[in-house]
């Protein structure tokens, strides 16, 4: 069954009421199949995209072109990873990094700090961490220590994606500071350190030192023992805040993480392999029909990966579904076109501010899977997915004009809106 029979969201996404009326219509379908082949036929997405569109206020599917055609999701997976992840943990989690005292037998007490798949520490973090470490080694009459670091959360994992180096996303790790970003950028491809967590311990060891703690030799791999004692802890932002970040920025490296956090919670390997089975079991868990669904990874990275349109229709109707409030953020973290995220550069023909979607890019795969707030006052999950696209800049004008058709606006005949 299609992920259009799904759950009503009457309680949630209430029904703004048409355009200069008060009672909301019905949408009409009619008009959409008419606009959405002509659109789609596009020649920048390529051969036969597939797309599928759901009324969120009635569960009613209002068009389908291959819905259930298995496709290249590129970044759209990370719809996946938030809704697992919100599903396994709940908005109000939060990633630790913490440290530990390990006594050990060693002569000198040794420092370790735990890496806890927080993407988003900041030097800043860092420094307070060791400041907070500091104050509890004197309390414990601890002045001189070695530094130790461990990322044996991720025990068994490749050390990086299979896209290799690149300016996208850093080495798989635990333990990082920005990500491992070498510049002062907060999203989009930069330059990364080849390795981040040793960077992170580097700092936190001479934080430690200026907060006025001997800190004996260089930091080296360690891992924290069972029962070590706690020394401080740093807590990332709630995960519901955490899920935005992925969506609006479209953030590679916090959307492995949170797949990996998943992982561990599920008992898989944190390997890709271990990944996609546990992002496997919790979107099956959520009622999406996974049968022609394959993930390989966190982010869409790998364009290994298949998603189909129902797969993601589905879930977003999850996200909307009253009985599921801990999905909102799936929809709340989408970019508004032309305003937010990797929509911000993006005109719509109209639909600007009215639709909120994941962009998807890799090579010759372009994507984009939202909600769109018609004029009828109905608000609407949609997602197209396209293969063998000539070029991005095409493919991108041609799903936002598809996305703008779902508004009911009139819009302008393909290419006379695109983008300078």
């Amino acid at each position: 069954a299609g992920p259009g029979r799904g759950p009503s969201a009457d309680a949630v996404l209430v029904p703004l009421g048409p355009l200069g009326g008060d009672a909301p219509r019905r949408t009409d379908t009619t008009a959409l199949a008419a606009a959405l082949p002509g659109l789609l036929a596009d020649p920048g997405l390529g051969r036969r995209p597939g797309a599928s569109v759901v009324d969120l206020t009635t569960g009613e599917e209002l068009f389908a072109q291959r819905p259930d055609a298995p496709m290249a999701p590129a970044s759209t997976v990370k719809l996946v990873t938030a809704a697992t992840a919100l599903h396994t943990f709940g908005t109000e989690h939060r990633l630790a990094t913490r440290t530990v005292l390990d006594s050990g037998g060693r002569g000198t007490d040794r420092v370790v700090l735990v890496g806890g798949s927080d993407t988003t520490l900041t030097a800043p973090d860092v420094a307070r961490l060791a400041a907070d470490t500091a104050r509890a080694l004197a309390r414990r009459s601890v002045t001189e220590v070695t530094v130790g670091y461990d990322t044996e959360r991720y025990a068994g994992r490749e050390e990086r994606h299979p896209i290799g180096v690149n300016d996208n996303i850093a080495p798989l790790t635990s333990l990082m500071i920005d990500a491992g970003r070498l510049d002062a950028s907060s999203s989009g491809p930069a330059p990364r350190s080849a390795d981040p967590a040793a960077d992170a311990v580097a700092l936190f060891a001479a934080e430690l030192a200026a907060a006025g703690v001997t800190v004996v030799d260089e930091p080296v791999p360690a891992k924290a023992p069972n029962g070590a004692e706690r020394l401080a802890h740093h807590l990332s932002a709630p995960l519901a805040d955490l899920v935005e970040r992925i969506l609006t920025d479209s953030d590679n490296d916090l959307a492995e993480a949170l797949a990996r956090h998943v992982a561990v919670e599920l008992g898989e390997p944190t390997s890709l392999r271990g990944v996609g089975a546990a992002l496997t079991t919790q979107l099956a868990d959520l009622g999406i029909d996974v049968s022609d669904v394959r993930l390989v990874d966190g982010s869409g990275l790998d364009r290994a990966g298949r998603l189909t349109p129902h797969a993601l229709t589905g879930l977003l109707a999850a996200a909307a579904d009253p009985d599921r409030p801990e999905l909102r953020p799936v929809l709340t973290g989408l970019p508004i076109s032309g305003f937010t995220g990797t929509l911000t550069g993006r005109a719509a023909d109209g639909g600007n501010g009215l639709v909120r979607a994941k962009t998807g890019t890799l090579t010759g795969v372009n994507a984009l899977s939202g909600t769109v707030v018609h004029t009828d006052g109905r608000v609407l999950a949609f997602a197209f997915l396209a293969g063998d696209t000539p070029g991005p800049a095409d493919a991108e004008a041609a799903l936002d004009r598809a996305a703008a058709a779902l508004t009911g606006l009139t819009i302008g005949a393909p290419g006379a809106n695109d983008p300078a």
